[in-house]
């Protein structure tokens, strides 16, 4: 089913209405247009079958005009050969012929009419069919301008995510370093630790020798030598 259900419903159409009520604008404005081009096609064919009517009622009138004074001329003949009875026989011609010429000037008269109501509605229909399109085109137009700003907005936001990104991954990378260079000095500690370790045991040993010797006892490792 079309959007107009007559010609009088495009002309008194509302277009904002239309396409604000539309989930899919631009997807509306086309097909107003095409219903409107449609609809100034079917016009434009009743104008053209008006205007034909026009002419042929023309010729028609001219036709009769002709035939009419055809019959006078005849009539008139008649009086001059005192043939009265042929004369109203032409003049009765004529009086039908003038009858069927006013019948035709009123149909004509009809048909211009109905010309004029058509010539205004096309220009009527011309009119809303270059709203529409202009109205299309705008449509059309803030629909690609929002697809574009969406586009870079949406580029914006990967710029900044990978902008974060690289600057997180960067903090990381410093952190490991500094973890690192404070694992490089315990290491370093570690060993000195070590060494430290075993210049105390040696310390203790001599010690231990000492006591020994004041005590007259001999060191378990001297014991198992001297059993050997």
């Amino acid at each position: 089913m079309g959007i107009f259900s007559r010609t009088r419903d495009v002309i008194d159409s509302n277009l904002s209405a239309l396409l604000n009520k539309a989930d899919d604008p631009e997807k509306m404005a086309r097909l107003i247009i095409q219903e409107m081009e449609d609809t100034l096609v079917e016009v434009r064919s009743t104008a053209v079958r008006f205007l034909a009517r026009k002419k042929e009622l023309q010729r028609a009138i001219d036709t009769l005009g002709a035939e009419a004074a055809d019959w006078e001329a005849k009539a008139e003949l008649a009086i001059r050969k005192d043939r009265e009875d042929l004369a109203r026989g032409a003049l009765a011609a004529k009086r039908r012929a003038g009858e069927r010429i006013d019948e035709a000037r009123r149909e004509l008269a009809s048909v211009d009419v109905e010309i004029g109501k058509l010539d205004e509605d096309i220009g009527k229909l011309r009119s809303k069919l270059s709203e529409a399109r202009q109205r299309q085109k705008n449509i059309h137009l803030r629909t690609q301008s929002a697809s574009s700003r969406i586009k870079v907005r949406e580029q914006i936001d990967d710029k900044r995510t990978a902008t974060a990104r690289t600057a997180l991954d960067q903090a990381e990378r410093a952190a490991d370093e500094l973890e690192s260079r404070v694992d490089a000095f315990e290491l370093g500690a570690d060993r000195l630790r070590d060494e430290f370790a075993k210049l105390g045991d040696d310390k203790l040993e001599d010690e231990l020798a000492r006591l020994r010797a004041k005590a007259g006892k001999q060191s378990p490792m001297d014991k198992d030598k001297a059993q050997e």
